[in-house]
């Protein structure tokens, strides 16, 4: 069966109950409740332009290039788009659905942002303090160079452990291979023991490389806090944000509606990817950089209070001061953003967020001052405080997110469309 949802409103909601029969069939409870949407014109959408936008986004099923395709869109807090389209197992032909359960891998990443800057309002860290503060073992790293190992040329600070330049490698240096760095049968300390072995990288502030900068923040929260990171982050965010799908592990009850991971064969044909961990089975190691999964409403919750200034529905996690210092750009001059392998023009890095600090370098339709992440699967969003526009699309690929591995550039594609379909930017 192909399920398409193009048409007036009597098809989609023809195909709606198609797909919820066929899940239902399947095994599988229908017990998501529907998000309220908005109409696109109250908030200064184009209803025609949204459908564009989905529909865009669906040919790339229809076309075999993607299994399966959640994407949501909202404004002035208002979710004006919310679609679900495809399969979330292609080889079971098992229907995506709005509360499908996805791996959402660095997407991790600005939650447990969140979750040190809320121990940061409460006072137990500041952005200059020198991480072996904190960390102790930390305190005498020398930095690998050419000539041999020297001392840092200034201690490195949270500052640069927040935003990748503290001069901790990429995660798949060889060094940190050679030690199984991040080995999910081990705990946070197993891997702080081994760090505390190794020479950085390069001097702390001088280079921007994506590694274990935010699990090593996990292990800080659960130092400061007392907590083990997945009980920090369920008490102090999921649960005041009602995001009651998102965790470290789901339970069995929910198995049916975790996405299956896909990937293209040698003929660039879609597949089902190997099984690898049972999303079921509890990890003992509490990946900060990319443990998660979630659903395309829970994070949404996320992204909304984080727009609001720290604040859902009367559930205050920051203060909107708070908010402001994530997304302001905190890379020393000439540092770049450095994702797939060459420095991106344009963007900056805030606290755990990349930050969009020239729309016209970076050529892109954002305006200036989005912040925005994504996940090695495929999963993206951004948040837009000019235009008050939350985008949050999920899909589930292995590399789904890195140029040339087979999956469509959904990131550019998405926010071009979007921005079209914007008829009114005033705020």
């Amino acid at each position: 069966m192909r399920i398409r949802l193009r048409g007036d409103d009597a098809r989609r909601s023809l195909l709606a109950l198609v797909a919820a029969v066929l899940v239902a069939a399947a095994g599988f409870p229908a017990t998501h409740a529907a998000v309220p949407l908005a109409t696109p014109e109250s908030v200064g959408f184009s209803t025609a332009g949204l459908k564009t936008f989905e529909q865009q986004m669906n040919v790339l099923v229809d076309e075999g290039q993607l299994a399966g395709i959640t994407t949501l869109v909202s404004r002035r807090g208002k979710v004006v788009a919310f679609n679900a389209y495809g399969y979330q197992d292609l080889e079971a032909k098992t229907p995506i659905a709005k509360d499908t359960i996805f791996r959402i891998a660095s997407m991790t990443k600005p939650i447990a942002g969140v979750a040190m800057m809320m121990l940061f309002e409460e006072g137990k860290w500041a952005l200059d303090d020198p991480v072996a503060k904190h960390i102790p073992q930390f305190k005498d790293l020398k930095v690998g160079t050419p000539d041999g190992l020297v001392v840092q040329s200034h201690p490195m600070t949270m500052r640069e452990l927040m935003s990748h330049t503290a001069g901790f490698d990429v995660s798949a240096a060889e060094a940190y291979r050679k030690v199984e760095l991040t080995a999910r049968d081990k705990p946070l300390q197993a891997m702080i023991d081994k760090l505390a072995t190794l020479p950085l990288a390069v001097q702390p502030g001088t280079d921007w490389r994506y590694g274990p900068s935010v699990d090593i923040q996990g292990y800080v929260v659960e130092k400061l806090s007392g907590q083990s990171l997945d009980v920090f982050l369920q008490k102090r965010i999921f649960d005041p944000l009602k995001m009651k799908d998102t965790g470290f592990w789901v339970d069995k009850s929910k198995l049916g509606r975790v996405s299956r991971v896909h990937t293209y064969d040698a003929e660039k044909k879609l597949i089902a990817a190997p099984s690898s961990s049972d999303p079921s089975v509890k990890p003992v190691f509490f990946s900060g950089s990319g443990g998660l999964l979630s659903t395309t409403e829970d994070y949404w919750r996320f992204t909304q209070m984080l727009a609001n200034g720290g604040e859902l529905e009367g559930a205050r996690l920051l203060k909107p001061a708070t908010i402001e210092l994530m997304r302001k750009n905190v890379l020393a001059d000439g540092v770049k953003v450095d994702t797939y392998g060459s420095p991106q023009e344009g963007l900056g890095f805030g606290l755990d967020f990349a930050i969009m600090m020239d729309p016209a370098a970076a050529e892109s339709p954002q305006a200036k001052g989005t912040y925005y992440w994504g996940g090695a699967f495929g999963t993206w969003f951004w948040i837009d405080p000019v235009n008050d526009v939350i985008v949050v699309g999920m899909i589930q690929n292995l590399n789904g997110s890195t140029p040339g591995r087979g999956t469509p550039e959904l990131r550019r594609r998405s926010a071009k469309l979007v921005y079209q379909a914007l008829s009114d930017s005033t705020r």
